[in-house]
């Protein structure tokens, strides 16, 4: 199979408005497994939360070891093949509350060992400046139509 070339037919500002266009396109019968949407010129964004403390640090910890405890307690009780569903509950209940106390102590460990480094949390995602939406050269003059059209209704791409 060989890769199609594509050409840029659109640009926005955000996600919506480059949904919207491909939304249009689909509208209008264009053949919309052809097109793709790409973000553009990404950036790491990091927003603070909050300060990191002992306590905040255990309770982190303890609702990322509260889930693996809680599987691999229910995975241990499904062994079990006398009474199956008491097991399996009655270990996934041990794993949760054994999961989340690991946790927090491994929690308050890692946050001590940092020394003061790093003393807030965050939450880090990628943004795109702009979104292209591309397509098949074959069918690139097709969909410069179909989203010139758009454009005249007040939702058109900043620039072609």
């Amino acid at each position: 199979m060989t890769e199609q070339h594509r050409r840029p037919v659109a640009s926005y500002e955000t996600y919506g408005e480059a949904e919207r266009a491909v939304d249009h396109l689909s509208d209008h019968g264009f053949p919309v497994e052809r097109v793709a949407i790409i973000g553009q010129d990404v950036r790491l964004v990091e927003q603070v939360i909050g300060r990191m403390d002992y306590g905040r640090a255990a309770l982190h910890g303890a609702a990322s070891g509260a889930l693996p405890g809680v599987l691999i307690g229910w995975l241990f009780g499904l062994v079990n093949w006398l009474d199956p569903v008491v097991s399996v509950l009655l270990l996934a209940l041990y794993g949760l509350i054994f999961g989340a106390i690991v946790g927090a102590l491994f929690g308050m460990l890692l946050d001590a060992l940092q020394g003061g480094r790093r003393d807030f949390a965050s939450l880090r995602s990628m943004q795109p400046s702009r979104y292209e939406v591309v397509v098949d050269e074959a069918v690139a003059d097709e969909a410069v139509r179909l989203i010139g059209a758009l454009q005249t209704t007040g939702g058109g791409p900043t620039r072609t």
